[in-house]
């Protein structure tokens, strides 16, 4: 069932607030009026309407005032103007400023109905230029227009790699987009005409990976029923992408090695080898050397696949991005959805900007899909990120941990911290939150040499 447009009404005049209400609901509308100009600007902000109807003459605000006030609540929402004819210049000039229409007083009940039908149709014509704008960024350009100086050093040197056929490390926390940028490297090559493959090394169990990797020959096993071509052979002339592999089990390693340095593979169960020139990219979130150190990744694969290598800088140090993240998420959205938001309020923004984002690119473009699907505003605002906000600010510490690597002592060390400053240092009100009995606080607190503002009433019991 379709949802009947929401109208606004506001005059000065309660006679004629009352009048169009009334007109205006008759006609299958759902209106709602008011006198006061400020009282509409705070039903604004709780509240959703498809079009405001509203006098030009005021008394508490006039005219581009007015308007400039609804745009700074709601950025596309749509305004109506009412005007006596000694305003219509002013009408004019609102309409130059972002009005969506006027009418000159008094006027016919058919011609307001004509103008509400022209501002609806144009507020689904601005939501149909959203969507065809999402649908024709296509391009082999990134879409997104990065303005920290760390992104775009990271997409310079990708374009550049990808004027040569050398091996690309892409490293990177989880969820920056080193997806993204390797993609960018395949657009802007040679290759970009043939496949694109890729594989997440983090899947893939060590007795499968190299049947993944290089293909299965009919009967090579029980279950190998027909040929099946590895994603090197998928790949052939264009670009494989190796996700993850630092995850790459160690034993499949050498047959890597061996295939990066002959263009060629041998399918298990196979009796010869078969041309795979594949250009590689591969990321990793973790340390590679690190896994060398710990005997879990060779260093001649590790050189071999280190030749250019793009680092990616987390979203937390670079905050000018993400007006741009957003944006296009937003865009992505419109290409798969009949009703999309606009924009973003100047508010939410302002909110976006501030987080730290652990979860990174990932994280965001996440929040901006929930909000969307259960917003009720044409601008998206701060109270419909709020469950998100709520749940990812409980998960800020463990994803932040994550990407720290933080041991099981530090974890508890940073979360008692917080607990203890939520409570302002008080120990009783902390052993609360925290389920455990005084004693338990006093003695974890001195096992992780938490350091606290008040001094325990109760000895603490060290360990040993």
């Amino acid at each position: 069932m379709t949802r009947s447009p929401t109208l606004f009404v506001l005059d000065d005049d309660p006679a004629v607030v009352e009048w169009l209400v009334e007109m205006l609901t008759e006609l299958g509308y759902q209106t709602v009026g008011e006198t006061s100009a400020l009282r509409a600007l705070d039903f604004l902000r709780t509240r959703r309407v498809d079009l405001m109807i509203s006098d030009v003459e005021m008394p508490e605000l006039r005219g581009l005032d007015f308007l400039a006030a609804v745009h700074r609540e709601q950025p596309a929402q749509l305004v109506l103007l009412m005007t006596a004819f000694g305003s219509i210049d002013l009408a004019v000039e609102c309409v130059r400023k972002g009005a969506v229409d006027f009418l000159a007083k008094p006027f016919r009940i058919e011609a307001l109905t004509s103008a509400i039908q022209r501002a609806l149709r144009e507020r689904q014509m601005r939501h149909e230029v959203v969507r065809l704008r999402a649908a024709m960024s296509e391009s082999t350009e990134p879409r997104l227009r990065f303005r920290s100086p760390g992104m775009n050093r990271a997409l310079e040197l990708a374009r550049r790699a990808a004027r040569s056929d050398l091996p690309v490390l892409i490293t990177g926390e989880s969820g920056v987009g080193k997806g993204v940028l390797a993609r960018v490297v395949h657009d802007a090559s040679p290759r970009s005409s043939k496949p694109y493959v890729q594989l997440n090394c983090a899947t893939l169990p060590a007795g499968l990976a190299e049947s993944e990797l290089f293909g299965v020959r009919k009967g090579a096993f029980t279950d190998a029923r027909e040929d099946r071509p590895g994603v090197f052979e998928q790949a052939h002339e264009g670009t494989l992408f190796l996700d993850e592999i630092g995850e790459l089990p160690l034993e499949a390693q050498p047959k890597l090695l061996q295939a990066l340095e002959v263009r060629a593979v041998r399918p298990l169960g196979g009796s010869r080898e078969v041309l795979a020139d594949a250009r590689i990219i591969a990321a990793t979130n973790r340390s590679l050397e690190g896994a060398i150190r710990e005997q879990r990744f060779r260093p001649d694969l590790y050189h071999r696949l280190n030749v250019v290598r793009i680092e990616v800088p987390p979203l937390r140090e670079r905050p000018e991005d993400i007006d741009a993240i957003v944006d296009q998420a937003l865009a992505d959205l419109a290409t798969r959805s009949e009703l999309v938001p606009l924009g973003v309020s100047a508010d939410a923004m302002r909110f976006l900007r501030a987080r730290s984002w652990p979860g990174n690119v990932r994280e965001l473009v996440n929040a901006v899909q929930r909000a969307v699907a259960l917003t009720e505003h044409d601008v998206l605002r701060i109270e419909d990120f709020e469950q998100d906000i709520a749940v990812s600010d409980a998960g800020d510490l463990l994803e932040d941990a994550l990407a720290r690597e933080m041991s099981l002592a530090d974890l508890e060390r940073a979360y008692l911290t917080k607990v203890l400053a939520k409570t302002g240092g008080h120990k009783g009100n902390a052993a609360k939150i925290l389920q455990v009995d005084r004693r338990t606080l006093y003695r974890k607190l001195a096992e992780l040499d938490v350091v606290t503002d008040r001094p325990p009433s109760v000895p603490p019991t060290r360990k040993g």
